[in-house]
């Protein structure tokens, strides 16, 4: 096998050697451990996916009041965005109109799910919200301090 290309060639096996030192396929095992979790004992190395991390996405209600003026939302951080709302970080509607008592709200896997939820509400007439707010806060109390504690 004289052949041009090295990779059939015999010259090209692991004991012979790069301008470190180093043989070839040491080489190419110290990248692909520097760069994924593999299991030993894997030949060829075999990496492992990582378990991705769970995210939660959010659908929430706030109201001004009990039978108030209300807001539908949706966020990744429910405690983050009361507190934006309450702080009245953000000017816009409920900064306007003191919307800030979260009164409702429910998790989703994905954020196309809370997106679709969220749009669904939104588009509900009023006495539906109410109806979903009363049966699950029928005092209509401030959830935050219960989320964010």
């Amino acid at each position: 096998m004289t052949s041009g290309n090295s990779y059939f060639s015999p010259a090209s096996s692991d004991t012979q050697r790069n301008a470190r030192g180093v043989a070839p396929s040491a080489q190419l095992a110290a990248v692909l451990l520097s760069c994924q979790t593999v299991m030993a004992g894997l030949v060829p190395a075999i990496p492992l996916r990582v378990a991705p991390i769970m995210r939660q996405y959010y659908v929430y209600i706030l109201a001004s009041r009990p039978g108030g003026t209300l807001y539908v939302g949706m966020t990744n951080d429910l405690v983050r965005r009361v507190y934006e709302h309450k702080a009245k970080i953000i000017k816009g509607f409920t900064t306007q109109y003191n919307v800030d008592n979260l009164v409702y709200f429910e998790v989703h896997e994905t954020a196309y799910a809370a997106i679709q939820r969220e749009k669904n509400i939104k588009h509900w007439p009023r006495a539906w919200k109410t109806r979903l707010i009363a049966q699950s806060n029928p005092a209509w109390r401030d959830l935050y301090e219960e989320i964010a504690s």
